[in-house]
């Protein structure tokens, strides 16, 4: 009976993501281990930023250093390259 805790900061994770990274896991679990997905718990919590810290400070300190940024200036570092995932390569 598998559990698996994903932490996200609570920075606008929606439903439907949150749906996606349920039955991607669920899949994953399946296809690596064989489990069966009757049997998989994920459970999902979010963070407030003030609560969450990275190299010594809150990730709310980060987010106020980091200068702003319009969506097509950023381009979005590979999830295995960084974290908090969605920092940006600039």
């Amino acid at each position: 009976m598998p559990y698996v805790n994903i932490k996200v900061t609570r920075e606008g994770v929606t439903a439907e993501q949150k749906a996606q990274l349920i039955q991607g896991v669920t899949k994953l679990l399946f296809d690596v281990l064989r489990k069966e997905p009757q049997t998989v718990f994920v459970v999902i919590d979010e963070v407030e930023t003030d609560n969450w810290g990275v190299a010594g400070e809150t990730i709310t300190s980060m987010r106020k250093k980091q200068k702003p940024q319009s969506e097509a200036e950023c381009t979005p570092k590979e999830p295995s390259e960084c974290f908090p995932a969605d920092l940006c390569i600039t």
